[in-house]
């Protein structure tokens, strides 16, 4: 049986995913999507297991305990892995296997379930969490006669009541998919801006 470094080299390759191997034993891919442009996968083949960790989406805005408790009841429904939140509040995907499961069909369901968990739930992180951002953006480009076409999957938010343009916070104006690899820790990501900018929503 093939060793779970070979088995990940090969799924990754045959799947056509940009990868590289910063060290021994450790593997980051870019997995595209659809709502979020890419989700930064980590997966680290240790002496016993192989560990996997995604970042999701920086701290909620607002909303937190709203969020956290969508993130509970969705991993009920999750296959591998589970959201979780390190010190700074910031949303992760994390997953630890044996060695002894890692398999092509394995690896390959988990990636599924990761990019289910971390791009098709984007939306709705959004939603709950960056709901004034959102609406802050959206006024700030009309202002300034800027696209807002990948704002409208959140229509329902912007059609009303959208508060007076200003030039966006930190927080509000957010473009950046840049996204740490490492595990949940207190240090700060490479970058805190998940928000409408890093959508790529169809009209």
């Amino acid at each position: 049986m093939a060793d779970a470094a070979t088995i990940i080299e090969r799924v990754l390759t045959e799947a056509g995913i940009e990868w590289e191997n910063p060290g021994p034993g450790t593997y980051v891919a870019k997995l595209p999507g659809t709502r979020k442009l890419t989700t930064t996968v980590s997966l680290i083949v240790g002496k016993h297991t192989l560990s996997l960790n995604a970042f999701v989406i920086r701290h909620p805005d607002e909303n937190a305990e709203g969020v956290h408790r969508w993130l509970l009841e969705r991993n009920l429904k999750l296959y591998g892995v589970g959201y979780a939140v390190d010190p700074l509040g910031d949303i992760y995907l994390t997953g630890r296997f044996p060695l002894q499961a890692v398999t092509p069909d394995e690896i390959d369901r988990v990636l599924g379930s990761v990019l289910e968990a971390a791009d098709g739930a984007f939306n709705t992180l959004l939603e709950l969490g960056f709901a004034t951002s959102i609406r802050r953006e959206y006024a700030w480009r009309v202002s300034r006669g800027e696209s807002t076409r990948n704002l409208d999957a959140f229509a329902h938010l912007t059609s009303a009541n959208t508060p007076t343009a200003a030039t966006p916070s930190g927080d509000a104006h957010l473009t950046s998919d840049a996204r740490p690899t490492s595990a949940p820790s207190g240090e700060q990501p490479t970058a805190d801006s998940p928000a409408p900018g890093d959508t790529d929503t169809q009209p």
